[in-house]
């Protein structure tokens, strides 16, 4: 039973027989026909429908482990490939048994066919590239990109109320009427760390939306959907509509849709992240054959982006929280070098009866390849630092202001992915009514 199994379901289920039981002994490995509990043993003929981690049972009503939480998330990503064309099978295969072996690493091909392994850190990723290139690949070797940063796209406001986007499907007999705004850096957290959860029943999830984020009852009743799993999962999608006809026949249809926008915004097809569409009004043909997925999705997903760039669009990226210990003598190389790295300190703690104390930082993920090699260059090697994942900042500026870090950003990010080098205009979303 894989992680995604859920009880009475045939999902993630395989049925198999285990071929053999092996004790590892030293370089041997020792078969034996059953083995008591609390030993550590080698089954046989399961590995291939194993993925990270998995549940084994005799009994058809067994309930499957936990998996484990991880304090860090997979934010740096970089693009494989092989030295020599014909190796591209070797890599393939490389790529899936690196994916079982590592719990956190996540292996993936992007839209454009590159092979992306998304990592915790820059050493994370150092140690993934090395154990793919001498023990899965077999010695053949690989060409690796820059360590890219994921990104997320948010709003920071509600779109204006004469402004709420309007967008009509291709035949003109429907339309739209949406509006975003921020969801709250609580609630994003909330859903992310899985204490409000799509599955949960729908009217406990709308108490709790109302008592400790201040939501109206009948909105927090009537959510759709949340958001692309699994990066994308803290956005909303909220029927706040009153009184409209044939409203629930093209839910599939804009659920679709929402799904596809949240997964790429307009800007640099990022995950977004923190909104929440609320469909105000829906106007639709009688004839049901007029209000096909087909007249919709598109709508739907142009209506989104609208509703984007109307709402104080603002590109975010991760931030790691580092720990450095240090003797007080080198703290000043300490400060000097997050603040060449747009680092900002949180507390420092001395240790007391020694002559170390620990610094708490904030360091965007962005400058943290060759920190800490420019860290230990500035402290004489005196500097241990430790990073990890915290959340999520606004970058500075907007990414619609030319020349602004956000700008800049998104420019690379296009020209990377192959996008047009021009950014989205609000006249290509909006239809006038």
């Amino acid at each position: 039973m894989g992680q995604d199994y859920k009880p009475g379901s045939k999902k993630d289920l395989f049925v198999k027989k285990i071929q053999r039981t092996v004790v590892m002994m030293g370089r041997y490995t020792e078969q034996v026909p059953d083995c008591p509990c609390g030993n550590v043993i080698g089954l046989v003929g399961v590995d291939q429908f194993i993925l990270k981690s998995a549940t084994l049972s005799t009994s058809d009503e067994a309930h499957i482990f936990h998996t484990m939480k991880f304090s860090v998330s997979a934010v740096v990503r970089v693009a494989v490939e092989p030295k020599n064309a014909q190796d591209l099978p070797k890599l393939v295969e490389g790529l899936k048994r690196l994916a079982k072996s590592d719990p956190l690493v996540q292996c993936s091909t992007a839209k454009t066919g590159e092979h992306i392994i998304a990592g915790a850190g820059e050493l994370h990723l150092e140690i993934c590239l090395k154990d793919l290139e001498e023990q899965y690949m077999k010695g053949a070797s690989i060409k690796v990109s820059e360590p890219q940063v994921s990104f997320a796209e948010t709003v920071t406001k509600a779109t204006a109320e004469p402004d709420v986007c309007v967008s009509k499907s291709p035949n003109k007999h429907n339309r739209l009427y949406v509006y975003a705004e921020p969801l709250g850096d609580e609630l994003s957290m909330a859903i992310e760390e899985n204490e409000i959860r799509e599955t949960d029943e729908a009217k406990v999830r709308a108490r709790t939306l109302a008592d400790k984020y201040d939501w109206d009852i009948s909105e927090a009743r009537k959510i759709w959907t949340f958001g692309c799993q699994p990066d994308a999962r803290a956005n909303l999608l909220v029927d706040a509509t009153k009184g409209v006809q044939y409203l629930s026949e093209i839910k599939d249809s804009m659920v679709g849709a929402f799904m596809q926008a949240s997964s790429g915004g307009c800007y640099a097809e990022e995950v977004m992240r923190g909104i929440c569409f609320k469909i105000e009004d829906v106007v639709l043909h009688a004839d049901a054959i007029h209000r096909g997925a087909g007249q919709l999705m598109p709508t739907a997903k142009r209506v989104f982006s609208a509703c984007q760039l109307r709402s104080g669009p603002r590109l975010m990226e991760p931030v790691y929280i580092v720990d450095i210990v240090v003797p007080l003598q080198a703290v000043a190389g300490v400060y000097n070098t997050l603040a060449q790295r747009r680092g900002t300190v949180e507390g420092k703690t001395d240790r007391i009866g020694t002559p170390l104390c620990q610094i708490k930082a904030f360091l965007p993920v962005m400058e943290s390849f060759g920190f800490t090699a420019k860290l230990r260059q500035n402290t004489a090697g005196q500097a241990f630092p430790q990073m990890r994942f915290s959340h999520w900042q606004l970058v500075a500026g907007d990414p619609d202001e030319e020349g602004s870090s956000a700008n800049e950003i998104v420019m690379k990010i296009r020209e990377r992915k192959g996008l047009k080098m021009e950014l989205p205009d609000f006249k290509d979303y909006y239809d006038r009514v």
